[in-house]
């Protein structure tokens, strides 16, 4: 692999959202997919949904390919199977030689940032639902890219 450090700091973003996301969706309930607090506001399985497109059109965007993706969510426990084979996809892209089509800062602005905000809604739902995530030591975590 090219030694590029920004690339090493994306694959990094990257493993913080599988972190963060498995946090967020652990031992969640699976009535708490269809969860609405508003009819206008997305289901947990909507953002997770949502979270797998933004990966998923991340890939394409480093390939040099723009695709919207706007994917109907699955099933809860499909859509966390697609959540982890996103992350594991977009990570083995990011470890190989291949050239980034986007800056990194790019990626972690838009699209990268955007999956780790709509992770922290998951978590604000799981209160919200009575169902809250367990403490977390997010800074003291091994968050290590490749390992999900």
């Amino acid at each position: 692999m090219i030694n590029d450090p920004k690339r090493e700091l994306l694959r990094h973003m990257v493993a913080t959202i599988a972190f963060r996301g498995r946090v967020a969706i652990r031992e969640a309930p699976d009535d708490f997919a269809g969860l609405r607090v508003t009819p206008e506001t997305r289901s947990p399985a909507e953002i997770l949904a949502h979270i797998g497109d933004l990966l998923v059109g991340s890939h394409f965007l480093l390939i040099g390919e723009f695709v919207e993706i706007r994917s109907e969510p699955l099933p809860w426990r499909d859509e966390v199977e697609r959540f982890y084979s996103a992350v594991r996809e977009l990570d083995s892209f990011l470890a190989s030689d291949v050239p980034l089509a986007h800056p990194a800062e790019k990626m972690i602005q838009g699209p990268i940032g955007d999956a780790l905000t709509h992770v922290g809604q998951i978590v604000i739902l799981r209160r919200i639902a009575g169902c809250p995530i367990a403490e977390e030591a997010y800074f003291s975590a091994e968050v290590i890219p490749g390992r999900f």
